[in-house]
């Protein structure tokens, strides 16, 4: 049996900054709240971060809630909306340009 973890919520902060310093400020407590809330099994402080992502992403940014509403199932409304997650992921994984102000 796997043991189970729940990470420390400053050390998940850290994480998410290091590996996806264009992901908001505010997404980053958000995530780093829901994670350090919760018992972990068998899973990597990487794999907690990827996996809340993809579901906070898949939940709140597409589609994905009004599809299943509509009857489309599980699995085909998650590949739909899956380029959205993945960019947003994309995005999130570079440094946020600076703006300039003159």
């Amino acid at each position: 049996m796997n043991p189970m973890n729940r990470f420390d919520e400053r050390a998940v902060e850290r994480h998410i900054r290091k590996n996806h310093p264009g992901c908001p400020d505010f997404a980053v407590a958000y995530i780093a709240g829901v994670i350090s809330r919760r018992d972990w099994e068998g899973i990597t402080l990487g794999g907690a971060v990827g996996t809340t992502m993809q579901g906070i992403l898949r939940h709140s940014m597409t589609d994905y809630d009004a599809m299943l509403l509509a009857g489309i199932e599980r699995l085909e409304a998650r590949r739909r909306v899956q380029p959205r997650v993945n960019a947003l992921l994309k995005m999130w994984s570079r440094e946020p340009v600076k703006v300039v102000q003159r």
